[in-house]
């Protein structure tokens, strides 16, 4: 099979790849039919986390099963599933608590399982699957080409979106301030609205990002950033801050920009992956009330419930794809989100 391979910054490759085979009773071989590219991807494209060996990489996919272990006992060969971007059991106690991303027989797209197994990337034409049965959602029928974007988003943006939103405690009533114009940030606007949230703020300076947030329901557009974002959210909302404010990012600016977004006694949702935060001063949480609440998405736990509103049309997360392109082009698919020609690049077998 072919599968991509990154070997250092700007260095995407697709590549032969042995076939995956079942490995463990509870191993399932998954055919992708669409998979993508993640604004996390992207740290490693640009080297600021190091690539210190060639690595498959891809951690959102879809696919038919093709094989399934001994052990499997919720999904058959042809069965259309949404792979979540960490494998888990669902039976740990951290899987029982709903923090599938700390499962303690899991481990993520990419890299060898907790046996030294290899486990296959996301971003390539097929993959194996540990723990079938914790980790793969079944749909009830091959969806059709137009339904396809959607449920890819739950693999990650989608469900991490709902985890900043979730966390931070959107809901009536509450005036939200999201930080990050990326997919995540987007789906945080869209996850807040679906929660009720009375007003959606997003700060984005590129136009085709703010009408997609605006189709997600956001109120209002703040291209400022920094210290200047903050001054115009609180002249915006006449008052010391949002309810809620959700980070995006994962970067030094962006978390400083996200706490003095908050209204005293406010929250901070965050779910950007953390990369190039040299320090956290507690002081300005401390003297200010602010709650800081998240971390890595479990969207696991959230995948069902957002599965059935993407099937009844309740959400429409398809719109963070505004480029498809052939696995073969995987290298421009990279390169397109790092020149943020593109939000976010599906690619298809």
């Amino acid at each position: 099979m072919r599968a991509t391979t990154i070997y250092g910054p700007g260095d995407i490759r697709l590549e032969e790849a042995p076939d995956p085979t079942v490995r463990q009773p509870g191993d399932a071989v998954v055919r992708v039919t669409a998979a993508c590219v993640c604004g996390s991807d992207l740290w490693r494209y640009r080297g600021v986390v190091p690539t210190r060996k060639p690595t498959r990489i891809g951690h959102e996919f879809v696919g038919v099963v093709e094989e399934v272990g001994a052990e499997v006992r919720s999904l058959a060969p042809g069965d259309f599933v949404i792979a979540p971007f960490a494998y888990s059991c669902g039976e740990c106690v951290s899987c029982r608590h709903g923090i599938q991303t700390s499962c303690e027989r899991g481990g993520y797209w990419g890299g060898p399982d907790r046996d030294g197994l290899p486990v296959d990337g996301g971003q390539g034409e097929y993959v194996r699957v540990p723990l079938a049965d914790g980790t793969l959602v079944g749909v009830p029928e091959v969806p059709d080409d137009d339904l396809l974007p959607s449920l890819l988003t739950l693999t990650d943006v989608m469900g991490t979106g709902h985890h900043a939103a979730l966390r931070g405690g959107a809901g009536p009533g509450r005036t939200v301030a999201v930080v990050g114009d990326g997919a995540v940030g987007l789906c945080a606007v869209l996850a807040a609205r679906r929660l009720g949230a009375e007003r959606v703020v997003i700060f984005s300076r590129h136009p085709d990002r703010q009408a997609v947030a605006r189709q997600f329901g956001a109120d209002d557009v703040i291209a400022a950033r920094g210290e200047d974002g903050v001054g115009e959210l609180r002249d915006l909302l006449g008052a010391p801050g949002a309810d809620v404010v959700l980070e995006a990012v994962g970067n030094q600016d962006a978390m400083e920009q996200a706490i003095a977004a908050a209204r005293p006694g406010g929250n901070v949702g965050y779910v950007g992956v953390p990369n190039g935060i040299s320090h956290l001063s507690l002081r300005p949480l401390f003297n200010r009330n602010v709650n800081l609440l998240g971390g890595v998405a479990p969207v696991r736990a959230y995948l069902e419930e957002l599965l059935a509103d993407v099937l009844d049309g309740t959400i429409a997360p398809w719109r963070v794809f505004d480029s498809t392109m052939p696995l073969d082009d995987v290298a421009a698919a990279y390169a397109a989100m790092d020149d943020r020609t593109a939000i976010k690049v599906m690619l298809r077998r």
